[in-house]
């Protein structure tokens, strides 16, 4: 293990801290009681938590009621780890490999359930066996895990804390925030209870869970952070942890010093295989909004407006005239959405939802995701530079297949006309020709050192609009392009199709 920057809250540390080994206690869960032991220091009148000097009583409480989960696949799958994106490579790029290889020995070793004596596949086809982690619930046997834990699960066993092995099937799983319901045989087992308040940036946890198949091991550390965006979807909203994570903690606990589950263990940041003291939990309003709802129907329903959208650069703002460059820019509207029979229109700000902010695009999508289908709610958009209120019925959000569907009968084929004799010019540096049915303008070539490569636009984008007009010739790129100037803006807004959907980019204007 590194050794902390050497601070005096990180001495404190260094001295508590580390993974600790924990013997098998009882079953029974009983009511959190403070610390006997005493504590570090006396800074309560102040308001600043202090650290026990001791994490023994909480762990003999919560550990019973976590379980390693193991899980028998049809087909290899994924190890039940999740890498971040663009982080999975070490400086010698040997990443890949050593993942690969290591969920290899994983399928093959027989402490895991892989054949015995070296022998090939068990009869029946090609089997695996992931590990990972859970907790109960309740005393009739609700286990939360991850969903990337079970994933293509034909059978599923717990091994609980006093060794004994029982059956559980799946009751439901959704993949948006990597979260699954299980539901072990049998019934009084020890539980444990999700946090009422948010932990603080600073709190101590405690993560524990099975990593590298090491069941009951229990580390500590802090929350380093909140509300992280890791690039893993739509819901991301994750709490930093230092305490130690590896492969197989993924769907195990992290509490609080009360013994109440403040997360689920989710994912790590990784370069070197192994833990770096970056970890990433599902906080627990999330898990038991998920949870509620998979044990009520096994999915969970979400809310859908049927746009697409995308954040505010101050670029986009100012081609706005927005003040500041917070909110949801509409970029697009899917036919047949619930936005599509309401008044929102492409170039729409979303800055509010039932009168609450809405600082950005994530936080739109979290909002709307959480509320219920058949919901009536009233966003605020700013249009034109005024502001306005639009009400819609919520939709129930269209599985991945669907959406897929709706991409693709959005799409124009383009014509067979010849593409216009001059590009745009190089105040953009690109060329055009004309898309089917008069539907914008298809992106023929791209001047590499030109604004519009600069912004991300590539040959076969189509353009709907500029700066809020349609187009379907050169002449109305020039003249939109020209009435932008004239208005004094120094950016103009153009809006493209391309294979992910719509969105908005912003072009400086030349002074004319």
């Amino acid at each position: 293990m590194t050794s902390p920057t050497k601070t005096p809250g990180a001495r404190i540390r260094a001295a508590l801290l580390g993974t600790v080994a924990i013997a098998a206690v009882g079953a029974g869960i009983v009511a959190w009681q403070p610390a006997r032991a005493p504590f570090v220091a006396s800074a309560t009148a102040q308001g600043v938590q202090t650290a026990p000097m001791s994490f023994a009583d909480v762990v003999e409480r919560v550990k019973p009621a976590v379980v390693s989960v193991r899980v028998t696949q049809a087909a290899p799958q994924a190890m039940n780890y999740r890498e971040l994106p663009g982080m999975g490579e070490d400086e010698n790029g040997d990443m890949e490999r050593f993942m690969r290889r290591f969920g290899e020995q994983f399928r093959n070793d027989p402490r895991f359930g892989g054949p015995r004596g070296g022998q090939g596949p068990q009869r029946g086809g090609p089997r695996a066996m992931s590990q990972g982690s859970g907790f109960f619930i309740s005393a009739d046997g609700f286990i939360v895990t991850n969903n990337h834990v079970v994933r293509g699960a034909t059978e599923a066993d717990v091994v609980l804390d006093d060794g004994r092995t029982v059956k559980a099937r799946v009751v439901g799983t959704d993949e948006r925030t990597d979260l699954a319901l299980l539901k072990a045989e049998g019934r009084d087992f020890p539980f444990v209870a999700f946090a009422r308040n948010a932990p603080r940036i600073g709190d101590w946890v405690l993560a524990v869970g099975n990593p590298f198949g090491l069941g009951g091991t229990v580390t500590a550390g802090i929350v380093s952070a909140r509300g992280r965006d890791i690039g893993s979807g739509p819901y991301d909203d994750f709490i930093q942890i230092d305490a130690a994570v590896n492969r197989g903690n993924s769907g195990g606990p992290t509490f609080n010093v009360n013994g109440e589950v403040i997360g689920v263990n989710t994912a790590i940041f990784s370069p070197s295989g192994g833990n770096v003291g970056i970890a990433f939990a599902i906080p627990s309003e999330t898990t038991q909004n998920v949870v509620a709802a998979l044990r009520d129907g096994g999915s969970v329903q979400r809310g859908w407006i049927g746009v697409q959208i995308q954040g505010l650069t101050p670029e986009i703002a100012e081609s706005l005239r927005l003040t500041k460059p917070e909110g949801a820019l509409v970029a697009g509207i899917q036919p047949g959405s619930p936005a599509a029979a309401s008044d929102l229109k492409p170039s729409d700000v979303i800055v509010s939802v039932d009168g609450q902010p809405v600082k950005d695009a994530r936080e739109l999508t979290r909002r709307i995701g959480a509320a219920r289908p058949g919901t009536t709610v009233r966003l605020g958009v700013i249009r034109d530079g005024a502001e306005r209120n639009v009400g819609l019925t919520l939709g129930r959000l269209p599985g991945e297949g669907q959406m897929a569907a709706l991409q693709d009968g959005r799409r124009d084929r383009r014509s067979d006309a010849a593409p216009e004799a001059n590009p745009t010019g190089p105040r953009l540096g690109l060329s055009v020709e004309p898309a089917g049915r008069g539907q914008g303008l298809v992106v023929t070539e791209v001047d590499p050192s030109g604004p519009a490569a600069q912004r991300g636009i590539r040959p076969g984008d189509v353009i709907l609009d500029v700066a809020g007009r349609s187009v379907s010739s050169l002449r109305d790129v020039r003249e939109a392009l020209g009435a932008a100037r004239a208005d004094g803006r120094r950016s103009a807004l153009i809006r493209l199709r391309s294979g992910e959907g719509q969105r908005f980019v912003a072009i400086p204007l030349d002074p004319g």
